[in-house]
């Protein structure tokens, strides 16, 4: 007779192959979420960050409303630092400005489901770090699933390069219209400010742009735009790896055997390519 497994073990199982069917029938590509993309166009070059309101529903539409107010048009980077972050979003362009909107509460954690388009890079004691769409997070593992009322596990953004997050003041819940991107990894970050999204296309742009606090000659943002709002013509037009599929797999792989011990969610840069 077979022996009885624990649940914890039969979760495992199921997660397991659960997790081998979705990697087997998602596909390596999909389009980006034009609704959810911000198009920066700067004095150097455009970039373009996929929004993530599956973790930050409030902030994300913060930033929605005032770029479909123009608001954004005009503004400087006040604040840019070599290994750690470009800011913008003040009109002021002093750091100490915002919209006349009234402030949005910190959104520096979430629940992942297992109807979210999740991607495991490490699972280890309980933890898995990996991407959700275009956002690398740490959460628990999909087997802990089970264990909770809602069939979710708590999870928060990490703060690699190329993460788009929502600047604020000393208090959580000071968030308001400034943001910035990521030009190194800082971890120290996750818990305590709201990740937005990623950049997908452009991150060479972020570390062109002038350092300083402020710069001598800071870079501006000269038009900020939904991708949905745009004529087609103007529309990136850009495929995003699915965290799900057989390529990412792939790529996380080779990653693991090229960087050893030094590997962790930040070596991994989700790719995008032209749409086919």
């Amino acid at each position: 007779m077979k022996p009885y497994l624990t649940a914890a073990a039969l979760a495992l199982t199921l997660a397991a192959a659960g997790g081998a069917a979705l990697a087997q029938a998602a596909p390596d590509w999909r389009p980006l979420d034009l609704e959810n993309t911000l198009v920066i166009d700067t004095s150097k070059g455009r970039i373009v960050v996929e929004l993530s309101p599956a973790t930050a529903p409030q902030n994300v539409e913060r930033i929605k409303t005032l770029t479909r107010q123009h608001f954004y048009d005009g503004i400087v980077f006040h604040r840019v630092i070599a290994d750690f972050m470009a800011q913008t979003g003040d009109p002021q362009g002093t750091g100490q400005g915002g919209s006349t909107l009234p402030d949005v509460p910190g959104e520096f954690a979430f629940r992942r489901n297992g109807d979210m388009a999740y991607g495991a890079v490490t699972d280890s004691g309980g933890q898995s770090t990996g991407y959700l769409n275009a956002l690398p997070v740490v959460t628990s593992t999909d087997d802990m699933m089970m264990f909770t009322a809602d069939q979710a596990v708590p999870g928060w953004g990490a703060f690699c390069p190329g993460v788009m997050g929502m600047a604020r003041q000393g208090e959580p819940n000071t968030a308001n219209s400034q943001f910035y991107i990521m030009r190194g990894t800082e971890r120290a970050l996750d818990h305590l400010y709201t990740p937005l999204g990623y950049v997908v296309q452009g991150l060479d742009v972020v570390y062109k742009l002038n350092l300083g606090e402020p710069p001598r000659q800071p870079d501006k943002m000269i038009t900020v735009r939904i991708a949905a709002d745009l004529p087609p013509a103007e529309q990136p037009r850009l495929q995003v790896m699915d965290p799900r599929g057989g390529a990412f797999r792939a790529m996380v792989d080779k990653l693991k055997k090229d960087e050893g011990p030094a590997f962790d969610i930040c070596s991994v840069k989700l790719a995008a390519r032209a749409a086919q």
